[in-house]
């Protein structure tokens, strides 16, 4: 039985749910930004979250009528002491729901960190920048700017040119898993100085990349240049049920292999892989922060800023 606070009433989320979670996130995208920001795939995907746990790491909220008004979770991330959070209330919902489901997320990241030995936790939460009021919020909770992800578009008219093979360049495709290995490889190296990034084994990074249904193993691409594991690019599906867009989510260098053009190509790579494919963008988040120019070079690929959403941080 739920716990009941201002007339509502809290339980823990199933993977049924996905759909009522979906409209009611939905609601919360199109009051802030004009239009829904995830998919029903993308809500499941988050309910069957490897290391996710339904029956200690989420909440909803129903409201007297039954309705689903409020939403919450935390997820650890690897065995790090970093924690994600995300609250979303149904737009005109009172502030008392909003308050509770606050304490709820925040308590759950501290015991998530005393249940890995931590003797604290850093907690993140991702805010559009257009959502004034949640980021004001998240400031009164004690959370501080961290750093801001901006949503890079390009779009494509076909047809969309390969770019040229760099020198003793060669590229394989993720179906197997030496290649996969290699590219978890030039992932951890490649993004160990970046905001946010905590270190996984592969097992981990296989696991929850194989439990997404946005996964295509084809769309991993990892550059050798003289037989060495120099770059990774791994697209998926996330953008093309709503967009019609593919979607970079990692593109990494290995720091032995800058400065060559690698990213360039791999990036353009996509793009001609995406319009073959017949989708009429690529899409990709970028840390306006990155230690590496990587916002440069996607401007000057032609990709434009769409969204941007900030990351308010504390620690607990």
């Amino acid at each position: 039985m739920g716990t009941i606070l201002l007339m509502h009433t809290f339980s823990r989320p199933r993977v049924d749910d996905a759909a009522a979670i979906h409209e009611l996130v939905a609601a919360y995208d199109t009051e802030i930004i004009g239009s829904p920001d995830m998919t029903p795939e993308d809500v499941a995907d988050e309910l069957s979250e490897p290391g996710f746990d339904l029956n200690r790491d989420g909440w909803l909220a129903h409201d007297e009528t039954g309705r689903l008004t409020g939403w919450a979770w935390a997820c650890r991330v690897g065995d790090g002491d970093l924690v994600n959070i995300e609250v979303v209330t149904r737009p005109g919902t009172d502030g008392g729901l909003q308050d509770e489901l606050w304490r709820l997320v925040t308590a759950r990241a501290r015991e998530l960190g005393d249940e890995r030995g931590h003797d604290g936790v850093t907690v993140d939460i991702g805010v559009y920048r257009e959502d004034q009021a949640k980021q004001s919020y998240a400031k009164g909770q004690g959370f501080e700017p961290g750093t801001s992800f901006h949503r890079m578009r390009a779009d494509h008219t076909p047809p969309v040119e390969p770019p040229a093979p760099l020198p003793g360049l060669t590229l394989h495709t993720g179906e197997d898993e030496e290649t996969r290995r290699a590219a978890h490889g030039v992932h951890q190296i490649g993004f160990a100085e970046h905001f946010g990034f905590v270190p996984v084994d592969y097992d981990h990074w296989y696991e929850r990349r194989q439990a997404m249904s946005i996964t295509d193993w084809s769309q991993l691409t990892l550059a050798r240049i003289d037989g060495e594991p120099a770059g990774v690019l791994f697209g998926n599906n996330q953008f093309v049920s709503d967009e019609n867009c593919g979607y970079v989510a990692t593109l990494a260098v290995h720091p032995g292999f800058r400065g060559r053009g690698l990213g360039r190509f791999l990036l353009r790579h996509a793009f001609a892989a995406d319009a073959a494919r017949g989708r009429t963008g690529t899409i990709l988040h970028v840390d306006s922060n990155n230690t590496t120019p990587a916002l440069g070079l996607y401007e000057s690929a032609g990709m434009r800023r769409v969204l941007a959403i900030d990351v308010w941080r504390r620690r607990l």
